[in-house]
């Protein structure tokens, strides 16, 4: 199974990748973790993408897929894999379209977890006053970061809805029911 999670910073995709990494016997494949791992494993390509980042710089679309590309070639994605943080804009997508193309794969479902916008900065102000955010977790950083969702990976929607694979479950639920969805809408794409 071979699947992208789509949603704002704060919607649960880490923590829904993690449970369906655990059910399904997928990797799950976040980009932060991907870039750090090439940086420290000095590959080619990880080396490139350190010094990119060391500039302050984002890492271009051609490196990441490069590092995606390296990273599903990993036999822990012999099963399959949840791609987290990637893509996030439309360049992305067809750029991992026609890698998984060249590879006769493709991508089984992209699951959108829906969420209100207000609550869930309500959510992310909470879970930093608790201290068990992350470090990014202000009032002010998440709405530039949902800015930057809005404008950059919202129209993955459209193109993912146009190529049928789009699933949508209530990222409003519990945890636990928002898994319940996740394996629901897994399940009508299987069939």
């Amino acid at each position: 199974m071979r699947l992208v999670l789509l949603g704002p910073p704060g919607a649960g995709k880490g923590t829904q990748a993690a449970l369906l990494t655990e059910r399904y016997r997928i990797a799950h494949l976040s980009t932060g973790d991907m870039l750090r791992a090439a940086r420290a494993a000095k590959t080619p390509v990880g080396l490139r993408a350190a010094e990119i980042m060391d500039r302050g710089d984002l890492v271009p679309d051609a490196v990441m897929i490069e590092i995606i590309s390296d990273r599903i070639n990993e036999p822990d994605c012999a099963n399959g894999f949840i791609l987290d943080g990637f893509p996030r804009t439309i360049p992305q997508a067809e750029a991992l379209e026609q890698l998984l193309a060249d590879r006769e794969i493709a991508l089984d479902a992209v699951v959108r977890i829906v969420v209100d916008e207000a609550i869930l900065l309500d959510r992310i102000v909470m879970r930093a006053e608790s201290g068990e955010g992350r470090a990014d977790d202000k009032a002010e950083t998440l709405k530039n970061r949902l800015e930057v969702y809005r404008t950059q990976t919202a129209p993955l929607i459209d193109f993912y809805k146009s190529h049928g694979t789009l699933r949508e479950v209530d990222g409003m639920q519990s945890i636990e029911d928002v898994a319940a969805s996740m394996d629901e809408a897994l399940r009508v794409e299987a069939t």
